[in-house]
């Protein structure tokens, strides 16, 4: 075995492009590799091998299949359903018995990363990594291909069980992540599509490549989806190193995102889901890679990440120290972003654990700023950040290392608070489900959604007990 990790594919620009995948064999005339439901056996009870807080309990875990032995990624949800991203291609889980999620299906279809989001029927699926056509079983091809296809594909997942390709849409450098806004008339709706890693080299990817791709989707036509506008956000060039955005959050009902965009953060004005304006750059001499964001639920604060190492080393030492790898919260002021504190988890993993910042959402305590998050092989947090200059971890969930000899890329790379358990995706040991027993989160229980894109966020509202 090598001495060293293999590179952290779902960051580093070296190693997004040109990887080859698994193909679905004989699949040329496919659109869809639909593998029948796997599921653990569930003779034995379920016992845990982490290490929890008295207030956090892990329920179950449902391992990863063969067919989808590559990186989990992130999660979307709908009704009683989590839809889970695999650089293989995604994952339907029943989770209406949130203790016993069942695998309802499978979908063979490789592309790198494999970003979800989910409206209504509809699944919008990024492709990251060059594929000879649009169909799920197209092989691998080089990113100096000029007819290799990156971008969105969508999906049909109104039966749970056969999902159905409905179309793509190529965007430059592909899609990393993708962000789901909904339009004004009721008739429309919009991807936001981050990317990055431009080169001269790369026919579609151009640099500079300071922007963003924008989808318009036909809600009763999504098959008519097609790229409107794809606007410049740094039109004088953004810090050292942006070349695009990581990530972006957008929240609908107040008309407003947030962009993690590499060596910058930034506000958008979405009050026009098809013309995003920027409002605020700022910018950390403490931060390496600007990756993601969330804002409270009364709109006030956001909270950015930083993915120091790109997800596959050990920061979450005392010699990286709390400033570095670490979250940064800002109140929204009128105008400029106020930096109020960091806040990292002070459970230092060893030197085999990759660990840093990375994704999470709120849990919906009304009037009440809490966050689950994920920290990779550093595990699950909760934290309180009521006081912005203060946050502080109340609980937590904590694997041992993979490898207690060498750094083995893993652990949790999203944690969501879903109507009342927080869902983790694991990338190598699959979905896990945690329980949160604490009397300061509880109205979060009596929060129901119907659907819920982290990256799309929504609005609750105390008192009427349910996320819109």
């Amino acid at each position: 075995m090598a001495s060293s990790p293999p590179p952290p594919r779902p960051r580093y620009a070296s190693a997004r492009r040109g990887l080859t995948g698994l193909t679905l064999a004989g699949a040329a005339a496919l659109v869809a590799g639909l593998l029948g439901p796997a599921s653990a056996s569930a003779d034995d009870a379920f016992v845990s091998d982490a290490d929890t807080s008295s207030n956090v309990t892990h329920v179950t875990n449902v391992p990863k299949t063969e067919s989808m032995s590559d990186f989990n990624s992130d999660l979307a949800f709908t009704g009683d359903y989590a839809i889970g991203g695999n650089y293989n291609g995604f994952v339907v889980y029943d989770i209406s018995e949130p203790e016993d999620p069942q695998v309802v299906s499978e979908v063979l279809c490789p592309g790198g990363q494999g970003d979800v989001s989910v409206s209504g029927d509809l699944l919008y699926f990024s492709v990251d990594y060059p594929r000879a056509g649009t169909e799920c079983g197209a092989a691998s091809v080089p990113t100096t291909d000029p007819e290799g296809f990156e971008g969105i594909r969508i999906f049909d997942i109104s039966d749970k069980a056969n999902p159905q390709y409905v179309a793509a849409v190529p965007t430059d450098c592909g899609s990393h992540t993708n962000t789901l806004v909904p339009g004004k008339d009721g008739e429309h709706e919009y991807v936001y599509v981050s990317s990055y890693s431009p080169s001269e080299r790369f026919p579609n990817c151009q640099p500079p490549h300071d922007k963003i791709s924008i989808i318009e989707v036909p809600v009763d036509d999504p098959a008519s989806a097609e790229l409107v506008d794809a606007p410049v956000l740094f039109p004088d060039g953004g810090n050292t190193g942006t070349s695009g955005c990581h990530d972006i959050t957008v929240y609908p009902t107040k008309d407003i995102a947030a962009g993690a965009c590499m060596g910058d953060g930034i506000l958008m004005d979405i009050s026009d889901p098809a013309a995003p304006v920027v409002t605020e750059v700022v910018r950390d001499t403490n931060f390496a890679f600007w990756h993601s964001a969330t804002f409270t639920n009364n709109g006030e604060t956001v909270t950015f990440t930083d993915e120091l190492g790109g997800g596959g080393a050990a920061t979450c030492s005392e010699a990286i120290g709390p400033e570095r790898g670490a979250n940064a919260i800002y109140a929204i002021g009128d105008d400029a972003l106020e930096f109020q504190s960091y806040y990292k988890i002070d459970r230092h993993q060893t030197a085999t654990e990759n660990c840093v910042a990375h994704n999470g959402s709120l849990i919906p305590v009304p009037g009440q700023d809490f966050f689950v998050q994920s920290w990779y092989q550093g595990g699950v947090s909760v934290i309180d950040f009521n006081d912005p200059e203060n946050p502080r971890e109340i609980g937590h969930f904590d694997r041992d290392p993979i490898d207690d000899d060498r750094l083995v890329l893993g652990g949790s790379w999203s944690a969501y608070y879903y109507n009342g358990y927080v869902y983790s995706s694991d990338i190598s040991r699959g979905l896990d489900v945690l329980k949160l027993d604490d009397p300061r989160l509880r109205a979060a229980e009596r929060v129901r959604m119907d659907e819920f894109n982290p990256q799309s966020q929504p609005e609750y509202r105390p008192g009427r007990g349910e996320g819109r």
